[in-house]
């Protein structure tokens, strides 16, 4: 599977039970009912705050008595080798949740491209690093780099000072951090803004103009004309989405659209 292969999609399952293996990472995640698993030598289940992550290569069977819907993400090994050193099944945080809750709406309105879908798992994949409390960077001054950027991403970040941080060359660090991470230091800062913009429209009170500093840009033209063109949807879409979450009172990754 290359890079131009990868798939995000939502998929149902059904009691039959099914044993197979594939040469590229799975991740499943929930979004209704469950999907009974084993993988390699764990047992376990995909439900609401539950997901799977099944290396490449590794044996697994999975079986759903009942109506299950999932977001499946098929992952080419080469693309994240780190999610062979991740835990089988994992407990989703606020993060994660929300972050399947927005893949779902994606998936559902059929808004997305694949070069969009690309830099979604990536995000994905770094949000269960972190989860996971791991730092699976080879590169410690790329990990200085990303850090760097995660702390200060609300304001211009020069090429040449983040080189600095990372003590290399800005043409070493291009190479390295896309090697890394899949994608520019300008890519992984615009990532960064735009899941933080998105965050806090759905759950927060701050004005569209307000999440725009918020996470940058002084212009709310600007910030929404990017916003658009990343997510397929206007900032005041995703607010909307957000106060429906906040009147409902539900756990944001039981929210259907």
């Amino acid at each position: 599977m290359e890079y131009s292969q990868l798939t995000l999609d939502l998929r149902s399952y059904s009691s039959e039970t099914r044993t197979h293996h594939h040469d590229y990472h799975q991740l499943v995640l929930p979004v209704s009912g469950a999907l009974t698993m084993n993988v390699g030598n764990r047992e376990g289940e995909v439900r609401a705050r539950q997901m799977a992550i099944i290396a490449a290569g590794e044996e697994h069977g999975f079986s759903a008595p009942d109506h299950n819907r999932f977001v499946v993400a098929d992952v080419p090994a080469s693309l994240a080798p780190e999610l062979e050193r991740l835990p089988a099944f994992i407990t989703l945080d606020t993060s994660l949740a929300h972050y399947v809750t927005f893949l779902h709406h994606q998936l559902m309105d059929g808004t997305g491209n694949p070069s969009g879908e690309r830099q979604m798992l990536l995000l994905l994949i770094q949000l269960l690093k972190e989860r996971c409390g791991e730092t699976l960077l080879r590169d410690r001054r790329i990990e200085a780099a990303r850090a760097y950027l995660d702390n200060h991403f609300r304001r211009a970040i020069p090429l040449t000072q983040l080189a600095a941080v990372a003590n290399l060359s800005t043409r070493q660090l291009s190479e390295l951090f896309r090697r890394e991470l899949g994608m520019t230091p300008q890519q992984y800062l615009v990532e960064k803004r735009m899941q933080n913009a998105w965050q806090l429209l759905e759950t927060s009170e701050l004005s569209i103009q307000q999440v725009a500093d918020q996470v940058g840009y002084s212009s709310v033209a600007s910030f929404s004309d990017r916003f658009r063109k990343h997510f397929g949807r206007s900032p005041r879409y995703f607010r909307q989405i957000g106060k429906q979450i906040r009147r409902s009172g539900k756990d944001p990754a039981q929210l259907n659209p």
